[in-house]
């Protein structure tokens, strides 16, 4: 049995609107770390603590049947996985590092829209 952490436990008293805000912000430190002189330490912080917050966030959209939005958040946790394979050449790359702050930003806002906004019904 998998146990549950208090910060887990936590994060998941929240509503998932609410816990899509908590990753938003998350979202936000990192774009603007992107293009500072930053603590790589921190924005790699950021990056695996926003995969929990998508792990502990997607279930709950699946069995509210939200399932096209919870597939988008997927594919952010993918994003944020590759970051984590490809660190080195991220952080060593001007071009890349770019890259992935306006590949933040454009998540910052989809991640937004989606806590702000009621899923579309499923019936027809």
């Amino acid at each position: 049995m998998i146990e549950v952490t208090p910060a887990q436990q936590a994060f998941m008293q929240d509503d998932v609107p609410t816990r899509l805000h908590h990753l938003a912000e998350h979202l936000e430190q990192i774009q603007s770390l992107w293009t500072g002189a930053s603590s790589q330490e921190l924005i790699l912080s950021l990056i695996k603590e926003s995969r929990y917050f998508l792990e502990w966030t997607v279930p709950d959209m699946v069995k509210a049947d939200d399932i096209d939005r919870a597939a988008e958040l997927v594919d952010l946790g993918r994003l944020l996985t590759c970051w984590l394979f490809h660190w080195d050449n991220i952080c060593s790359d001007a071009q890349l590092k770019q890259a992935a702050a306006v590949a933040t930003q454009d998540w910052l806002r989809r991640v937004l829209e989606i806590a702000t906004t009621e899923p579309e019904s499923m019936s027809a």
